[in-house]
């Protein structure tokens, strides 16, 4: 059950006799459950600003005069501090032009539906598990007049023969760094080089879905300029990784980024004004951005420390993936039903003040379940003995597992 499936479920009850709960509302009941104890509890692997209450949110302002002249006019329709933000991650991009967009899902529609009118080509090869083929209602078919193919199915990232051997031109390449349903995961540095030699083989333009591509460089070993190059374009995400209260940049080309920005009108996203967001998004960079490597690192630990804890614990089967995470998050899977283990995860919370696991989980197959987890500033204060203590508890709250 995802985040988002369980906060759209919904419900009645029957006011006579003993309560009959719908299961839409015995889920709500549970989310609102998850959150409290999350946070309630006094450890956990991540705070997460969606979950946090607004006063929370409005501080994370507190001492915004150091990342913007807050004496100057406010934008309006996309100047100003909004402008400063885009020049900022064209920089950090190595591109020559970057479009601030409310949505990344606006964002990345509008650079391939560009790209389509150069190329003359809307047909874009992608994974059958990336973010618009799964998250975004078809919205490259039914609003963009985009035509997506799938270059494979398989829990990794498509590779650069099944680019070169695919059996239709295409027009724009489109990979999601990391790819996120497939567990957070990217390629080697020799893979991605390869992927975008081969679709310019092709006469393709290559395009990142880069939502988080700020948490990647550990992975390749590589800065974040050096990783954009690779592409004609990029989509980059700032409330994912860096906690902003929303917002997305497309960086490219400064002539597709000009007409992106007609785009971003006639799509509805010239937004009247926007400075709370954007120096939301001023705040990560300055912030998050340069702790994000170390996130990475601790993920690691974590991963490693969990799969000890369980193996200890005497868990049957347990699977952290990948086993050694590419960015700092990564996904956790247990040989039991979704109820077992989110009652497991939300006692722990309430009863010992730890949250573990604060990430919904999902049904993988009959007894296999799956969530996710995030590793950020509260992590680093976890050891991997706590780690280890904490995955032992929560298993003794399992069935057949002895504490």
């Amino acid at each position: 059950m995802t985040e988002a499936a369980e906060h759209s479920a919904a419900g009645t009850t029957d006011e006579e006799g003993p309560e009959q709960v719908t299961e839409a509302e015995r889920l709500l009941r549970r989310r609102a459950r998850r959150i409290s104890a999350y946070r309630s509890a006094d450890r956990t692997l991540a705070r997460l600003g969606l979950l946090a209450p607004l006063r929370e949110r409005l501080a994370e302002l507190d001492g915004a005069e150091a990342l913007h002249d807050l004496d100057e006019p406010s934008d309006l329709y996309g100047n100003g501090i909004v402008e400063a933000l885009e020049e900022k991650v064209a920089a950090l991009l190595g591109k020559e032009a970057a479009a601030f967009f409310p949505t990344g899902t606006m964002a990345q529609q509008v650079a391939l539906r560009c790209w389509a009118g150069r190329t003359g080509n809307p047909t874009v090869a992608l994974h059958a598990l990336a973010h618009p083929e799964v998250h975004e209602r078809n919205a490259f078919r039914e609003v963009s007049g985009l035509r997506p193919v799938h270059l494979t199915s398989e829990p990794r990232l498509p590779t650069a023969d099944e680019v070169r051997g695919f059996e239709e031109p295409f027009g724009a390449l489109m990979l999601e760094l990391p790819l996120r349903d497939a567990g957070y995961l990217l390629p080697t540095w020799e893979e991605l080089t390869e992927l975008a030699a081969a679709a310019r083989e092709r006469d393709a333009v290559v395009h990142f879905d880069g939502a988080r591509l700020w948490e990647t460089t550990v992975h390749f070993g590589r800065p974040l300029d050096e990783i954009a190059d690779l592409a004609d374009s990029v989509y980059v995400s700032f409330y994912k990784s860096l906690q902003a209260f929303g917002g997305a940049a497309l960086a490219g080309p400064r002539s597709l980024v000009e007409e992106a920005k007609t785009w971003r009108h006639r799509y509805g996203g010239a937004v009247f004004q926007q400075f709370p967001t954007v120096l939301s998004a001023l705040a990560g960079l300055e912030r998050e951005l340069p702790r994000l490597p170390e996130y990475v690192a601790h993920a690691r630990v974590v991963a490693a420390a969990l799969r000890e804890g369980f193996a200890q614990a005497g868990v049957p089967w347990a699977r952290v993936h990948p086993e050694v995470p590419h960015t700092f998050d990564f996904q956790v899977w247990l040989p039991y039903g979704v109820d077992e283990v989110s009652e497991a995860a939300i006692r722990q919370s309430e009863e010992t003040g730890t949250a573990l696991f604060i990430n919904p989980w999902d049904e993988k197959g009959p007894g296999l379940s799956m969530t996710e987890v995030f590793v950020r500033a509260a992590a680093l204060e976890w050891t991997a003995a706590d780690v280890r203590a904490a995955a032992a508890d929560f298993a003794a709250r399992l069935p057949g597992i002895s504490g």
